[in-house]
């Protein structure tokens, strides 16, 4: 399977982001992709920095323009497609959502964001509601997608159920970058640490894993701290693990990527992590804390 990946950086104009995900859309469908992916909240800059009741703004409903442009998009050019939205559910009730189309541009799932982070540069629980929707892959032409988002990629709970659901791959839109103010040492551990745990959930389900980050400088409206320099870095792994492709950290990509879904089956074979799990032990993964 090719997959086209998009990292981009954004404008504050959302038709001018969409017209520039579109064109990369175009472009990579040209080159054979079959699945695009874009990156989180990818019609807008990350409104999330500060706590602003006016980015509600931003929050379209389902369907809507949204869905309507990027149903276009898949159809036009025969791809499934992940995107993301801000998504208004009703009044005063919003969700960070994920939603697929196929290549006929039916709209064939939505994901709502379940971790939902709150960290300076990072307060998106003033905007999104945690998801309701549970770990549920989406079911495509091209097969069973695991679509997770962004905060979502720090926990393997959620990588686990999704594989034990028939997801095929794990796919993570992503809007995450390092304060400029940290040292060179600490951007490059947080970095290697958000590279790892996904490689680490590539291994112990034995899926591709396709993360798709924004890249860029955006500054924080309110002046209150240094803006986010959005670290790029979008990748692909093997179901092993092994990087498969890697963007770079400061710049535009648009890049395809081919997996060979087969190597599942096998790496499961070679490496039976879900036959030997100790179910009988898990009970108390449920728990807050055990001490």
């Amino acid at each position: 399977m090719k997959i086209g990946l998009v990292q981009h950086s954004f404008r504050e104009d959302i038709y001018s982001n969409r017209a520039r995900n579109l064109a990369a859309i175009e472009s990579l469908a040209a080159d054979g992709a079959e699945l695009i992916v874009l990156s989180e909240l990818h019609d807008s800059l990350y409104f999330c920095q500060t706590e602003d009741v006016d980015n509600f703004r931003y929050a379209e409903e389902i369907p809507g323009e949204f869905t309507d442009f990027y149903a276009d998009a898949a159809a036009s050019n025969s791809v499934v497609l992940v995107t993301s939205i801000f998504e208004k559910r009703a009044p005063g009730l919003y969700h960070n959502t994920a939603i697929v189309f196929d290549k006929d541009g039916t709209m064939r799932g939505k994901y709502r964001k379940m971790h939902i982070p709150d960290d300076p540069g990072f307060y998106e629980k003033f905007y999104f509601t945690p998801g309701d929707m549970g770990f549920e892959p989406i079911e495509t032409s091209l097969g069973r997608l695991g679509v997770l988002v962004c905060w979502d990629q720090w926990y393997p709970e959620a990588a686990r159920l999704m594989a034990m659901k028939g997801a095929e791959m794990l796919i993570y839109p992503t809007a995450i970058g390092w304060n400029p103010d940290d040292t060179e040492d600490e951007k490059q551990r947080q970095l290697e640490a958000w590279i790892t745990i996904q490689r680490g959930h590539a291994v112990a389900n034995g899926l591709p894993v396709i993360s798709v980050n924004r890249c860029g400088f955006e500054e924080d409206p309110s002046g209150q701290t240094s803006g986010i320099d959005f670290w790029g870095s979008s990748f692909v792994a093997g179901p092993q693990g092994e990087i498969l492709y890697m963007a770079p950290n400061n710049s535009a990509e648009e890049q395809i990527v081919e997996i060979d879904k087969s190597r599942t089956e096998n790496v499961r074979q070679w490496w039976p992590f879900l036959r030997d799990r100790r179910i009988d032990a898990y009970t108390e993964i449920t728990k807050r804390y055990l001490h």
